[in-house]
């Protein structure tokens, strides 16, 4: 009841939506310690897939399998690996404070256990000192898809409790190199996309599925892999906090964390079937990580449903387990609906989301589409660019706010898809940003603990899902060209803007010092109120003639910060 009356007071943000203002952005509008960056993940951007001693991970495999939409895969990508100066450089330009990449377990410990690679030691510690020797904070995940192939063609990687111990044995080495300068660690990115993508649809490596649930795949089980697989995910995430704790945290004062991926679900209508079935895909979504981590254990409808195919916790896991994550990271993009469908409870075999009862949509008039398919999990995560709704950013604060008592959260991944190619004057992906960093800051002001915001992503780079024909960086890389030259979109000239913050990014007020003119206690608020009055309607063409002079002056000022286009 508690949970349902949450739902009937958060479903009146979606309805408020127009409540959100166009007032400017102010980086005084956040706490100080707020941190404002951008992300990324190994195998999307680091390249290099063969040299150096880097051996396969499954993601490699799956790519090279022709799994991928456009059949490409990730051996050059951005080729960051060779270029993260010129990539670093470009972060300062941006004026990022920070910045959210992952270690690739197969280039650190190429089998996965044993080990250490020289270069992939040597790779990380320089592009961490590159980042801190230019102010920026390093954000560290320790895993972001890659898992190496060594230990799935072992025992299954996931599937296996086995994977608890070398999982851990790999973050002691992080730990041990990287910790006397990272103090931000996430372990696991999206683990409950990675479940259902890896062993329900089989959308991602190593590809298992079952009929009727997935597609092409050879083996795997959907009705019960994604459990399993989740339930090792917790408990290896608990051993690598509890290490962390044990061994590193007074000497390092980092904390740890894990990531979660979450629509904001709306009812699709405000019936109460349609309110419980909101409820019940929450549990599922959200609770099913996070409920253990909380509370120490699955969500009552979730082992309800699931019933022997869902693992159990042992009295000393669940402890283990519970508050073992001093944050989460939130990745977010857009709003569901969500419809009652009770009839799926009667499907034999069943898969997570006929235990859920639901039928899910992108939008309200489109429930045909979801009736329609069986991967509409990954339809809305896939689709996340194209339906902006941001006082979603909002309530799905809020609901983990009042869900979970209002844990630390950063937001790790926000941002707009668009077909690549498509432009550098990324209008839609600006005002996509602008407006989902409102809301969050509305979410803020009611008290909700969010620490940072990165947007995903910093250049455009190897999509998990289509490869090449997608982008969501504020950075355009032409990887057609043999230096995979990088240009920036307006949505990264946004970021940097005096118009967004009211003021100069601090890296380049540091780096140009006295030769940039400091703007007086007025002159931010009446940047900030000149971009307020702007037509919200504007065209793309004259916004990008105003940042084109703005950048201009400010060149013939102090010379350039950033690269021409």
């Amino acid at each position: 009841m508690r949970r349902e009356l949450c739902w009937t007071l958060l479903i009146l943000v979606v309805g408020a939506r127009d409540g959100i203002t166009a007032e400017a952005i102010s980086r005084e509008d956040f706490p100080p310690e707020f941190v404002f960056g951008s992300g990324s993940s190994a195998y999307q951007v680091e390249g290099a897939a063969f040299d150096d001693g880097r051996t396969p991970s499954v993601w490699d495999t799956f790519a090279h399998s022709g799994r991928v939409l456009d059949k490409s895969n990730g051996d050059i990508a951005c080729d960051q690996y060779h270029k993260y100066k010129e990539d670093v450089k470009l972060m300062v330009d941006t004026g990022l404070e920070a910045y959210r990449f992952s270690i690739s377990w197969p280039r650190l410990i190429p089998n996965g256990r044993g080990l250490v690679n020289p270069k992939g030691l040597q790779y990380y510690n320089s592009l961490i000192n590159e980042l801190l020797d230019n102010g920026i904070q390093p954000h560290v995940t320790l895993f972001h898809y890659d898992l190496p192939q060594a230990l799935e063609d072992e025992y299954q990687g996931w599937l296996s409790p086995k994977i608890v111990k070398d999982f851990t044995a790999y973050a002691d080495v992080c730990f041990k190199e990287f910790g006397d300068r990272v103090s931000h660690w996430t372990t696991l990115n999206e683990p409950n996309v990675l479940t259902l993508g890896a062993y329900d649809i089989g959308f991602f490596p190593p590809g298992r599925c079952s009929s009727p649930f997935g597609f092409n795949c050879t083996e795997g089980n959907s009705t019960v892999e994604p459990y399993i697989a989740a339930h090792n995910i917790l408990l290896a995430h608990a051993s690598v906090a509890r290490l962390y704790k044990k061994k590193y945290l007074a000497k390092q004062k980092g904390i740890i964390g894990i990531n979660i991926f979450a629509y904001f679900l709306v009812p699709f209508t405000n019936t109460i079937e349609d309110t419980r079935a909101t409820q019940r895909a929450n549990d599922f979504y959200i609770g099913w990580f996070m409920d253990p981590l909380m509370f120490g254990d699955y969500p009552e409808i979730v082992k309800k449903n699931a019933g022997s195919r869902i693992p159990s916790f042992t009295p000393s896991q669940s402890r283990q387990v519970q508050g073992s994550a001093d944050f989460f990271g939130l990745n977010h993009y857009t709003t569901f609906y969500v419809k009652d469908d009770p009839d799926s409870l009667n499907n034999n075999p069943r898969d997570f989301r006929g235990d859920m009862a639901i039928k899910l949509t992108a939008k309200a008039d489109r429930v045909s589409k979801a009736e329609e398919s069986p991967n509409v999990v990954y339809e809305a995560k896939l689709s996340s660019g194209t339906d902006a709704i941001p006082p979603g950013m909002q309530g799905v604060l809020q609901y983990l706010k009042q869900t979970y008592d209002n844990p630390p959260i950063y937001i790790h991944e926000n941002g707009q898809m668009a077909f690549h190619n498509a432009s550098l004057n990324d209008m839609s992906r600006v005002k996509y940003l602008e407006d989902y960093i409102q809301s969050l800051l509305q979410a803020v002001r009611n008290g909700s603990d969010v620490r940072g915001y990165f947007s995903w992503s910093f250049l455009d780079a190897f999509e998990l899902f289509d490869g090449y024909q997608s982008s969501f960086g504020l950075y355009y890389v032409d990887f057609n060209s043999p230096d995979l030259k990088r240009y920036p979109k307006l949505s990264a000239h946004w970021f940097m803007d005096p118009l967004m913050f009211g003021d100069y990014p601090e890296t380049v007020k540091k780096n140009v010092g006295s030769r940039i003119p400091s703007f007086t206690q007025a002159n931010p608020d009446k940047c900030k109120a000149q971009l307020t009055s702007l037509d919200r309607t504007i065209t793309p063409h004259y916004m990008s003639r105003m940042i084109l002079i703005v950048s201009t002056t400010i060149q013939e000022i102090f010379g350039e910060i950033w690269p021409s286009s």
